[in-house]
Formats: structure tokens, sequence, C-alpha cells
């Protein structure tokens, strides 16, 4: 699995129609989507799943930019983060692995059209597909490229993913199916987060010796203590040579607030600087209107001189408790 900064042939997008992902807030979502796809296309490709001709002509109208696809394959909800098809490659192709989606471990009604995704793909891109038969979502691991991939117990381990699996079953299937050789293990996600603990919120490879950790400054914070302990595990770790990684502190907005009486994790959002996505020549950043955004986008700034920091408002899409890189989904070169 190649690291997300490396060439892309495409980005994958699925258009949101869940009302109720973003309760009363919704109104505002296509707007993210169109802001996404307008920095992506001058770079690459900009593929986009939509239910039906309906669907599209909407999309077409609000997007109003070239180099944009549409493809009529229905989805339940609009995180292809997750329940999209992982590429990998080779030094002659490329392939598209598919692991079953299971709603982040059955926290929420099944969504058999979600699930579905990949397969309904695998022909019309006229890829090779590989199904390893286990539960795992794109937004759970973070690849450098080079053999090492983030992760957390909290998600990968967790009994409402694979029960029967081992430690050593999952870092092997990681292994056969993704060309994983060093599975680097956190601890547990932000609050807020009903993935069980994704690492795209936590932690990321933005070289393949280098990761960026978000941490909170404010001890009273509830996630002070779990990204304290992560942030200490990633400065004792190795990559895949048994070289140590170089950690760089990013910061933690103040807790964004979710709505009220709607069965979220501790009425709080996961709102997160790490959920940013690497493009070709961008890096899409979600930000709160916090003065912690300006540092965010410094530290990006920093280990991706060559790429521009598009800044995506972020308020909004959190409430559907996820951000810029969960609904976006990367296909290499």
């Amino acid at each position: 699995m190649p690291a997300e900064w490396e060439p892309h042939e495409a980005t994958w997008l699925a258009w949101p129609h869940n009302l109720e992902t973003w309760p009363e807030k919704f109104d505002k979502i296509p707007q993210v989507w169109a802001a996404m796809a307008k920095a992506l296309c001058p770079h690459e490709k900009v593929n986009i799943l939509v239910n039906d001709a309906k669907m599209e002509k909407e999309a077409k109208e609000l997007l109003g930019v070239e180099n944009v696809f549409f493809h009529h394959v229905p989805t339940n909800d609009a995180w292809i983060r997750d329940f999209g098809p992982i590429f990998v490659k080779n030094e002659k192709a490329v392939a598209m692995t598919d692991w079953i989606f299971n709603t982040w471990g059955e926290r929420w009604e099944p969504r058999p059209l979600d699930n579905a995704v990949p397969k309904k793909l695998a022909g019309p891109l006229g890829v090779k597909h590989f199904e390893p038969g286990i539960v795992l979502e794109g937004g759970s691991i973070d690849p450098n490229g080079r053999g090492s991939l983030l992760t957390t117990e909290s998600c990968l381990l967790s009994r409402t993913r694979n029960p029967h699996l081992s430690r050593k079953e999952i870092e092997e299937t990681l292994n056969e199916y993704l060309g994983i050789t060093n599975v680097i293990w956190l601890k547990e996600g932000i609050a807020g987060d009903d993935t069980s603990g994704h690492v795209d919120d936590l932690a990321r490879f933005v070289k393949p010796d280098t990761v960026v950790c978000v941490v909170e400054k404010n001890r009273k914070d509830p996630n002070y203590e779990i990204l304290q302990k992560n942030f200490e595990i990633l400065q004792k770790a190795t990559d895949q040579d048994g070289k140590p990684l170089k950690v760089l502190p990013l910061p933690m907005p103040r807790r964004v607030d979710g709505p009220k009486g709607k069965g979220y994790p501790d009425e709080t959002v996961p709102a997160s600087y790490a959920n940013f996505y690497i493009a070709n020549h961008v890096v899409l950043l979600p930000i709160f209107h916090q003065e912690s955004d300006a540092e965010a986008t410094y530290l990006l700034q920093s280990v991706f001189p060559d790429r521009t920091i598009v800044p995506i408002d972020g308020r909004d899409l959190v409430w559907g408790l996820g951000g810029i890189h969960c609904v976006t989904q990367q296909q290499p070169a």
C-alpha cells in the first residue's frame, strides 16, 4: 500500500445524501464536497459516487468544474475512506483490496450498499480485486509506503471487529494484503470518536520516517492523557528498518460540541487536524476557526513545502463524526 503522498491517479468521493448523518447541518454539507473537488481537480481526477442521475445532476450544478467523473454506484453514506477500496500497487499494476465494512464495529445500522462498493468498482476499473475476509476500515490504518503502518489497539483489536483473530494474525493479514512488515500500535482514540479509535484522528505519516501526532495542551481535557500515551509510544517506535521515527506534535482544536440527544459519544464530535488529506500538489486541512488553525497550517506547510495547504471548513463536516480524510480515498498512479 503506497503512502498517501505518492502520486495519485485520482481521488474518490461519495456524494453526501444521508440527512441523518449531519443533523441540523446537512444543507451546508454539499458545499464542503464542492470545496474539496475544486481544490483537487486541477491536480488529479476526482471520481464521485452518486446514487442516480438526479444526484449527479445536482452535484454537477453545484461543482461547475472539469476533471470530475461520476459513477452510478449507490451508497448508504459518504465515508468512502472506510468502506471504499484500499488500493495497492507493484511495479506493474494497481489492484484493490476489499475489506468487510461492518459499520465501525456494528456501532450503527448495517450499510450493505457501502460494503458492496469495492466489488462494484473492480470490474469497471479493470483492476485485480482481493478480499482478505476480515473487518477493517481505511481510517484505522496509515502507512508510510515502505512497510510501516500506524493503527490503534482499541480499533483493530476490538471485539466488535475480528474477535477470532489475535494481534499476530491481524499483523499477518496486513502483511499479506498490504505489504506491511512493521505495525506500530497506538492505544486509543479521542473523545467523540464512534469508530473505536481511528488513527487518522491521532497520528499520520508525512514522510517515510516522520509522523505528526496530535497532542492536547490542556491537562484537564479528557484527551490529554490518551494523546500523551500515543505520543510517547511513537517516540519509542521504530520504522521497518529499526530506525527511530521523527515525531512532530500537532495541536488539537478546542472541543467542538455535537448535537444534543442524538446518541453521539460524549456529546462531542471528534475534531482533529490530523484528519487532513494529502493529494497531488495540495493538502486539504480541516479548520475550525480557532487560533490553533494557524499553528496546524504552519506545521503541515513545513513538512509539505512543495504542496499548497488548502483550508477546508470542518465545523459542519465533523458533526457527522468524521473529517476530510474520512470522506476521501486515494487511487495511486
